[in-house]
């Protein structure tokens, strides 16, 4: 089997994270891409290689000079995120076809690089004025940070074109079950002579 990969990426709080972890309790032959970042876990339930790889900047600029990255950027300032390329390799060595919960431009760099292989889907929010009020009904960032992730959400909103597909969350059953149905065709779909 070659393996494949499905990328969602959405501005935050568009709710690409609650589809990605349905579609890993319905689809056994997904299997979770972990990220690398330099930010502080949060709260008591986030665990190192579970939820995220914690890494120091250092560490993380050591990888980058290595070219361990499928993509990486630099999220907000001095917070890194990115993709390993090792942790692609090891969903694939196990048998599964990876999936991915990325910010757009991750997304859009993960899809360059391995082109017919992946799928890219941008989750979109109903409007952007929705957005916000899903973020400020977390209760988990200040004003100035919703601020900021309603900033960056406007400009990310630009680069759904570039996507394969895009699903508009304004039911989360109906995103949900539009996601399996697009899943399902990719994996299903026979894979382009590269």
């Amino acid at each position: 089997m070659q393996g494949k990969i499905i990328i969602f990426s959405a501005p935050s709080g568009a709710g690409k994270t609650t589809i990605v972890k349905h579609l890993l309790q319905v689809n056994p032959l997904l299997a979770f891409s972990i990220s690398a970042c330099t930010r502080d876990k949060r709260g008591r339930t986030e665990e190192n290689g579970k939820d995220y790889y914690f890494i120091t900047p250092e560490e993380f600029k050591q990888k980058i000079a290595k070219d361990e990255f499928v993509e990486w950027e630099e999220v907000y300032e001095g917070a890194f995120y990115g993709t390993l390329k090792s942790e692609i390799e090891r969903i694939w060595e196990s048998g599964k076809h990876v999936i991915l919960d990325v910010d757009v431009k991750g997304g859009l760099s993960i899809k360059h690089f391995y082109k017919e292989r992946a799928l890219a889907v941008f989750v979109k929010p109903p409007s952007i004025e929705e957005l916000a009020k899903r973020l400020q009904a977390r209760n988990t960032d200040s004003a100035s940070s919703i601020s900021s992730r309603v900033f960056k959400a406007e400009f990310e909103m630009k680069f759904e074109d570039q996507f394969d597909k895009v699903i508009v969350n304004d039911n989360l059953e109906e995103a949900c079950s539009k996601a399996e149905k697009l899943v399902n065709e990719f994996l299903n779909a026979e894979p382009a002579i590269v």
